[in-house]
């Protein structure tokens, strides 16, 4: 790959967001957008190599898109009056002899509530995501999700013609919507993070590329809503559990991971972050308790020190906001350090008869600890069996298969 190339292909995955968003503001259509960023991004391809790359790259691309907006809605005036008077619009605010840079700030806002509408599968809403707001190709979102690239390539298309027969507006919502429509972006990108740092799918244990274009994306929208507690939560969050990668391994478990390995400085950037989000005042919500609780174990110097009864009462406070078995699961396993394991035992009875759990495999493994705990190894040993049954990848099956051996029978 060329040098000229290289350069063109990393301004178009920092300005494509930009790019992208300012374009459907001004022909109103997401997917047209898109394709005029793209044409842009061509001529970049063919152009820059022998005239050099330009000192403003970003308002190169949007000169051109725009140049093109307005061509091709000239070209159509005559059939719909509506085209004349968009291709007014753009020249107005755009004047083809000189380039222009707008402030990006809303539009990108207004995209990524777009990409995240819950009109859209969610998907879809990933998809478009990482397409649109993220920059990222339809191949790379493929390899990413171990899906075919075709099949991502649909759920971008329908995704695109769904938003436009749904007539969705471009815009940031209304301050008395804003809530439900944030948490429906969070969701998108903690679900990204999720992928990555517990991959469902494949051999791999963790897949840091999406984790990484996670948080990346989480940034970018707290410095695009910085008075909303849930987004530095879902930062801190992120941050926070991405720092135990090195440390994780092929799944090393939290109490036998060396913190050595931890990163210090996602560490520090989480415990930031979280800092915003309670500074903001607000009561804290689901992102932000699940960060607390990730902080908790940030600052212990090792497991054993850990305030398990924080943690439990932070649990006990997400249980009450967000009720699930999965958040009650996680309970019990603080709760197996604060009060021990019959204890524990006794939180996880009460979750196991819950339908939504019957394929859950976590609830094994961690049954398992917990009778290994009170001496019923054989007990145990049958949990390990039974939860690598349902690992949803290998590398996990194995792992758990390797505890099963592990166990002595009692």
């Amino acid at each position: 790959m060329s040098d000229a190339r290289r350069t063109v292909e990393v301004v178009w995955r920092i300005e494509s967001p930009r790019l992208i968003a300012s374009l459907t503001r001004l022909v109103r259509d997401v997917g047209l957008a898109e394709e005029l960023a793209q044409d842009a991004f061509v001529a970049a391809l063919e152009q820059w190599p022998t005239d050099g790359v330009p000192d403003k790259p970003g308002a190169w691309l949007m000169t051109t898109a725009r140049r093109r907006a307005i061509d091709l809605i000239r070209r159509e005036h005559n059939r719909d009056a509506k085209y004349a008077v968009l291709a007014q619009d753009l020249t107005d605010v755009a004047p083809v002899d000189g380039i222009v840079e707008d402030p990006v700030g809303d539009d990108l806002l207004s995209l990524v509530f777009l990409t995240c509408h819950p009109v859209l599968p969610k998907e879809s809403r990933i998809a478009l995501t990482l397409r649109l707001f993220g920059g990222l190709t339809t191949d790379e979102i493929a390899r990413a999700y171990l899906t075919p690239s075709a099949t991502i390539g649909q759920r971008i298309s329908r995704a695109k013609r769904t938003l436009a027969e749904a007539h969705i507006p471009f815009e940031v919502p209304q301050a008395d919507q804003l809530p439900a429509r944030v948490g429906s972006v969070l969701e998108v990108i903690y679900l990204i993070f999720t992928e990555g740092y517990a991959a469902t799918s494949g051999d791999e244990w963790v897949r840091r590329d999406l984790a990484d274009e996670a948080m990346r994306l989480g940034r970018v929208l707290a410095g695009l809503l910085p008075r909303e507690p849930e987004v530095h939560g879902l930062v801190a969050l992120m941050e926070l559990q991405a720092s135990r990668f090195d440390a994780r391994g092929s799944g090393t478990l939290l109490q036998h991971q060396d913190r050595r390995f931890w990163d210090r400085q996602l560490i520090e950037h989480g415990l930031r972050a979280l800092d915003s989000a309670i500074a903001l005042g607000r009561p804290l919500g689901p992102y932000t308790l699940q960060a607390a609780i990730a902080a908790c174990h940030s600052r212990a110097p090792s497991f054993e020190t850990t305030d398990w009864e924080a943690v439990v009462a932070l649990y006990d406070a997400l249980a009450q906001l967000t009720p699930s078995p999965v958040v009650e699961l996680n309970r019990a396993v603080a709760v197996l350090h604060a009060d021990g394991p019959q204890a524990a035992l006794d939180a996880l009875d009460a979750i196991a008869g819950d339908p939504r759990m019957a394929r859950y495999h976590l609830l094994g493994a961690v049954r398992a600890e917990v009778l290994t705990q009170l001496g019923r190894t054989t007990e145990a040993a049958a949990e390990l069996e039974r939860a690598a049954d349902l690992a949803p990848t290998r590398r996990e099956r194995d792992l758990l298969l390797e505890r099963a051996a592990a166990t002595v029978p009692d």
